[in-house]
C-alpha cells in the first residue's frame, strides 16, 4: 500500500467532484474455477483498490459524503480460515492503514443503504462487471441485473476517472517498475524460442518471469506464430523456421500496477527479407505515432499518423494505391490495422475500461462506427499524467481480405492481387508504454529491443 494519506487525499477528492450523496464502491470476492474452495487467482477491483488500497476478497465500502462517513464493509477470517491460510491481518488494520476507522460486518451494508434510500439519499455506484456484484446490487438496491446499465452513476465515473487517468509520481514509479519486469519477460521469450519447441513452452518461459518478479501477468499471455490473429490465446503450435513470432504480454506488480508490451521477432535467427520490410514499415509506422502524441492534442492524431504510414509504407511496395487521405478516411487502411494505436493504462492494463471507453477514452463524445476506427480506445487530448501504449501493427488477415474482396470492396485503394500474395504472411506489432509530460511522451521502463539489428542480434546469440 502507498501512505495512508494518498488514499485519505483520493478519498477527498472523490467526494469534493462527486459533491453530495453516497458512494458505494464493492470491492471483488473469490471466483470458483470448478468448486467453491479452487478460485482463480485473485484480482481486487482496481477503482477500489486505488481508493482504499486492500487486496483483501469479500469487501465493499461505502463514503457517505453527505454525513461525513467512511465505512468498509467485510467478516474478518475465522480461526478454521487460519487453518488453511495461516495468519491474516484483520479488516480493521488494513483499513486503518488507509485512513479509515470504522469497519463493520458486512450485513451492516444493507442496513446502511436502506437507510440511505428511506432518506432519499443519491446512492452513486460503477458500473459492475461481475456478475455477483450485479446480484449484490439487487439484493441491497433492488435494482434488477437488466437494469443495472441504466442505474450506474455517470458522476461518479466522470469523477473517478478524472482521478485515475493522471498518474501521481508515487504511481509513475509503480508503472515503470512494471514495464521493466515486462521487458524482461519479453526478453525471455526472444532468448528461448526456437525451432522445434512449442509456443506453450516460451509463454511458460514468459510467464515464470513475472511469477518470480513477485506479481503477475497482467493479462492471459498472447505468444503465437499467428499474430494475424489479434488476441490469439491458442498455444497448440510448434514453431519452425521462417515463422513470425508475435508476443503481447504484461507483468502486473504487487500494487496492482500493470505493463504491457508486444514484440514480434523471427523464429530462425534471421527476418526473411519481405519479413524484414515489413517489419520495418510497422517501425515506423509506431515512430510515426510517437512523433504525434502531442501534449494537449488528441491521442487520435497518433493512431491517424500510425494508419498513415501503414498505408503508404505498403504503397511503396504496391499493396496500395491512391490518395492516402482518402484511403483512410474511406476506412481502407483497416484492411492492414483493424485495431487502435494504444490505450490508458495504470492499475487495469486497459485502464477503467469496466467504466466505458466513452468516458475513459473519449470524454463522453461518441465513438466512431466505422470498422477499425471504432477500435480505438484512447482518443482524447494528452495531458500530463496520462499513461498509454503505443502499438500499431500491419496484419495479413485472409478471412477479411477474402471478405472485403468480395463485396468489391476499397478497390481503388487496394490492389487485390498483390495483398492475396501475402495471405499467409501473419502479423507484426511492436508495443511501448509511456507516460505524457510537459516535455512530451516519456518511456516507462528501460528499452525493450524492437530495431532489425537489435532483433537479429538477439535472436543469433539464443540457443
Amino acid at each position: 500500500m502507498f501512505d495512508k494519506k494518498t488514499y485519505t487525499e483520493r478519498r477527498r477528492l472523490l467526494k469534493e467532484k462527486v459533491a453530495n450523496g453516497l458512494i458505494l464502491l464493492f470491492g471483488n470476492d473469490e471466483s470458483p474455477m470448478n468448486y467453491t474452495d479452487n478460485t482463480y487467482h485473485f484480482r481486487q477491483d482496481s477503482s477500489f483498490l486505488y481508493y482504499f488500497g486492500i487486496q483483501q476478497p469479500g469487501l465493499a465500502a461505502v463514503i457517505d459524503i453527505d454525513n461525513d462517513q467512511e465505512i468498509v464493509f467485510g467478516d474478518e477470517y475465522t480461526v478454521e480460515d487460519f487453518v488453511w491460510r495461516g495468519p491474516q491481518p484483520t479488516i480493521a488494520d488494513q483499513a486503518g492503514r488507509c485512513g479509515v476507522h470504522n469497519v463493520q460486518p458486512s450485513r451492516n451494508l444493507e442496513k446502511i443503504l436502506g437507510k440511505a434510500q428511506h432518506r432519499k439519499q443519491t446512492i452513486h455506484f460503477l458500473p459492475p462487471y461481475r456478475h455477483e456484484n450485479k446480484i449484490r446490487l439487487y439484493e441491497l438496491l433492488g435494482i434488477k441485473p437488466g437494469e443495472v446499465a441504466g442505474g450506474f452513476s455517470v458522476d461518479l465515473v466522470k469523477a473517478v476517472v478524472s482521478q485515475r487517468e493522471i498518474k501521481t509520481d508515487e504511481e509513475i514509479l509503480q508503472l515503470h517498475q512494471a514495464v521493466n519486469v515486462t521487458v524482461d519477460m519479453h526478453l525471455a521469450a526472444m532468448k528461448y524460442a526456437k525451432p522445434g519447441i512449442t509456443e506453450a513452452q516460451v509463454t511458460a518461459e514468459i510467464h515464470k518471469i513475472a511469477i518470480a518478479a513477485g506479481g503477475n501477468i497482467s493479462f492471459p499471455i498472447i505468444a503465437t506464430k499467428n499474430g494475424q490473429t489479434l488476441h490469439n490465446h491458442y498455444h497448440g503450435n510448434t514453431l519452425k523456421e521462417g515463422d513470425l513470432f508475435l508476443i503481447d504480454a504484461g507483468y502486473e506488480n504487487e500494487m496492482g500496477y500493470a505493463g504491457d508490451l508486444s514484440s514480434t521477432f523471427p523464429v530462425g535467427k534471421k527476418f526473411t527479407t519481405v519479413q524484414k520490410e515489413i517489419y520495418q514499415l510497422s517501425l515506423d509506422a509506431h515512430q510515426a505515432a510517437i512523433d504525434a502524441a502531442r501534449l494537449n492534442k488528441p491521442f487520435k492524431n497518433a493512431h491517424i499518423a500510425a494508419s498513415k504510414a501503414i498505408f503508404d509504407g505498403l504503397k511503396s511496395m504496391g499493396l496500395t494505391k491512391g490518395n492516402t487521405d482518402d484511403a483512410f478516411d474511406a476506412g481502407a487502411h483497416a484492411l492492414f490495422f483493424p485495431c487502435g494505436t494504444g490505450h490508458m493504462m495504470g492499475l487495469d492494463v486497459h485502464d477503467m475500461e469496466d467504466l466505458g471507453e466513452v468516458w475513459v477514452g473519449y470524454d463522453g463524445q461518441p465513438k466512431s462506427t466505422q470498422f477499425g476506427l471504432k477500435s480505438l480506445r484512447f482518443a482524447k487530448p494528452l495531458r500530463p499524467g496520462h499513461v498509454f501504449t503505443i502499438e500499431p501493427g500491419i496484419y495479413f488477415i485472409p478471412e477479411l481480405m477474402d471478405l472485403w474482396r468480395s463485396q468489391n470492396k476499397f478497390n481503388e485503394f487496394i490492389n487485390w492481387e498483390k495483398v492475396n500474395k501475402y495471405r499467409f504472411f501473419g502479423g507484426i506489432r511492436n508495443e511501448e508504454d509511456f507516460v505524457m509530460t510537459e516535455n512530451g511522451p516519456l518511456l516507462l521502463g528501460k528499452q525493450k529491443p524492437k530495431t532489425v539489428d537489435e532483433i537479429e542480434a538477439i535472436r543469433s546469440e539464443s540457443d
